[in-house]
């Protein structure tokens, strides 16, 4: 048994645990650059739990609120700026995966001399202190080395892409936050599409970690107990438009929960196919991620155990896995995916064209999964999945 698994967040939950445990903030720097979206860290309450704590540290703040559902290149670039010129000395991050991804991004420009070009090769050695709030439950940025970004211009940072945006992602230990702060009062108020497409996101990550050819028995045993928490909340996620009180401190704790594991789990072992395949939903359609997710799911793993039945023919030493995530979720394949389906309603539709065009593209994390499709595969799950 091989394991090597880091995991430097320290995660402090419970209702107040910003202005409760703001000793911690206090240890970061004199002054934040405070990373939010334009209106949900203010709606929830969280910015004004985060001003509170650091004025009673004696701390300064800056505030830069114009991150985007998909932060790109330009928005972190512009924090990093403000950052550096602010003499900020740590970043705190207030929002979803998107301010948070933009946090971490930033924390590496400010003290850095590179290029966007540099960030992404990771020609850096240093980057600013970092703690999150998150204020949704899916993308388990809190507990990851990674920050994805919309990268829009070439490396001379102006012209525009040829090819059109792309996602793109850094990987670093030194992006780890230091302290990830969950509340899940900041939650109380999400919507049913953020809810569910969140809780679909942090599905996705347990599930993909256990189907990535980096799993092991420590993130096995996270993604099982993140699978289980969402899944014990599948049937108030299912009844949420009827019965949205149904979704109050308990299970908004366990899905906050749940997402934190999950993010620990691709920490570890990464995403798989999906995930990459997903990113174009999100670039032409702007399509929330964790919904893109759910539209690859069951195309996706229905694949994977065709792939698996007939693999064990051949090898008898072959060891499935859709059987084992099956034992976690609770019911056979068709059932769960019966329910996916209705979680996501009407699907999407693409055309062969955008099919064909995607298809093509290099898929980075296919090359994670543990049975690796070809080009032909994906289009496939593509088609079966939108076309």
């Amino acid at each position: 048994m091989k394991i090597n698994y880091l995991m430097p967040t320290r995660i402090l939950m419970g209702e107040n645990c910003v202005f409760e445990q703001r000793v911690l903030i206090s240890q970061l720097g004199k002054k934040a650059l405070v990373i939010t979206g334009k209106n949900s860290a203010r709606a929830s309450g969280a910015y004004d739990d985060t001003v509170k704590a650091l004025e009673a540290n004696g701390q300064e703040h800056v505030l830069y609120d114009q991150v985007m559902a998909n932060p790109t290149d330009i928005c972190v670039s512009e924090a990093g700026k403000l950052a550096g010129t602010s003499r900020c000395d740590f970043v705190l991050a207030i929002g979803g995966g998107s301010p948070m991804d933009a946090a971490k991004a930033a924390a590496i420009l400010a003290i850095n001399d590179i290029s966007k070009e540099e960030m992404f090769r990771l020609s850096f050695s240093k980057a600013l202190p970092l703690a999150v709030i998150p204020t949704t439950a899916g993308t388990g940025s809190e507990t990851t080395p990674y920050s994805v970004l919309v990268d829009t211009t070439e490396e001379d940072g102006r012209t525009p892409r040829k090819s059109g945006p792309v996602k793109r992602s850094v990987n670093s230990p030194l992006i780890f936050p230091g302290f990830a702060f969950l509340d899940a009062k900041y939650m109380l108020d999400l919507n049913r599409n953020i809810t569910v497409n969140t809780a679909i996101d942090a599905l996705s990550h347990a599930m993909e970690g256990m189907l990535s050819i980096r799993s092991d028995y420590l993130s096995d045993t996270l993604a099982r107990e993140s699978i289980a928490m969402i899944m014990d909340c599948l049937e108030d996620l299912l009844s949420f438009p009827t019965n949205p009180s149904s979704f109050a401190g308990e299970k908004r704790e366990k899905l906050l929960l749940a997402s934190t594991i999950a993010g620990m789990v691709i920490a570890q072992t990464g995403t798989t196919a999906p995930h990459s395949m997903g990113y174009e939903f999100t670039l032409n359609w702007n399509t929330d991620h964790g919904r893109a997710n759910g539209l690859l799911m069951k195309s996706f793993l229905l694949w994977c155990r065709e792939k698996e039945q007939a693999l064990y023919k051949t090898d008898s030493s072959f060891k499935p896995r859709i059987p084992r995530l099956c034992t976690v979720l609770g019911m056979d394949l068709e059932a769960f995916l019966d329910r996916v389906e209705e979680l996501l309603g009407q699907r999407e539709k693409a055309g062969e064209a955008e099919i064909t065009a995607w298809s093509v593209k290099p898929m980075k994390n296919a090359a994670n999964t543990y049975i690796v499709p070809n080009q032909q595969e994906i289009e496939r799950i593509y088609r079966e999945s939108v076309g």
